[in-house]
């Protein structure tokens, strides 16, 4: 019996002992496979696996110092070409800019009474119609008879009597009347007070705009004087008398502008 007992336990030892072993084989086997050298015939199906990771990683870092250096080509580029296009550009952008405050000056100048009949002095007038708000000269076609009186053609007559209820409210001072299916509005004469307000109306708008175009011109100035060293001297003392010029030309049609509009206005 206890020869038995002693054989058992020998042989449960042995068993045990065999299944540590085969478990600490497959740990290092499987620490050799995953880090082993690959043989030559592997050497595609490694490529294949491991590569395009590497590849994957260090792209992006490769793809940045390629856009940076073109990024640095094209700023290269640009400061070589620039000096060209400089001072087009700068005149351009001025003009457009003194362009847009004359045209400005225009449409208010045009909403100003006098005591002669425009076609333009009830553009600005806001009609509500149908629940929407919208300008006369959008609903209705206005045109001079004679130098005191304008007629008002709505291409909706059901639109009537919503544009004459604007054109009464308005500041001015009309009272169109109804005849047929158009409205004919008689320009009464200013009073010399009247005439006095509107020429000083007239007055401000112009020196706001002429103050709109200086600032146009200081600014293509400022542009030319950051310019610095990309552009050469006589060329900047060049462009700045060419701004000179425009804002002198500017200014100037300003102020026909408000002396023809308070010719307009004193003479009738």
């Amino acid at each position: 019996m206890a020869l038995y007992l002693r054989r058992a336990l020998f042989l449960n030892r042995n068993a045990f002992l065999l299944v540590r072993a085969s478990s600490f084989q497959s740990r290092n086997l499987s620490h050799i496979l995953c880090y082993r050298t690959p043989r030559i015939s592997d050497s595609h199906k490694t490529e294949a696996s491991i590569l395009p990771t590497l590849d994957f990683i260090g792209f992006p870092h490769r793809g940045f110092a390629k856009k940076s250096n073109l990024n640095k080509s094209n700023d290269l580029l640009a400061d070589q070409t620039a000096p060209h296009d400089f001072g087009p550009n700068i005149k351009a952008t001025a003009v457009s800019q003194m362009e847009a405050a004359v045209e400005a000056l225009s449409r208010e100048l045009t909403k100003l009474r006098t005591g002669r009949a425009s076609a333009g002095m009830l553009d600005h007038i806001i009609v509500e119609t149908g629940g929407l708000k919208m300008q006369l000269n959008r609903l209705a076609v206005v045109s001079v008879m004679d130098p005191k009186t304008l007629s008002i053609n709505p291409y909706d007559p059901n639109t009537l009597k919503e544009i004459e209820k604007a054109i009464t409210s308005s500041p001015l001072g009309l009272n169109p009347k109804v005849d047929g299916q158009r409205l004919i509005a008689s320009i009464p004469p200013l009073t010399k007070e009247h005439m006095q307000a509107i020429c000083k109306v007239v007055t401000k708008s112009c020196e706001d705009v002429k103050q709109s175009i200086r600032r146009a011109r200081q600014k293509a100035l400022d542009t030319i004087k950051k310019a610095g060293s990309i552009f050469p001297k006589d060329e900047a003392k060049r462009l700045e008398k060419e701004v000179d010029d425009l804002t002198k030309k500017f200014i100037k049609s300003v102020e026909d502008m408000g002396k023809s509009k308070e010719r307009e206005i004193t003479q009738g």
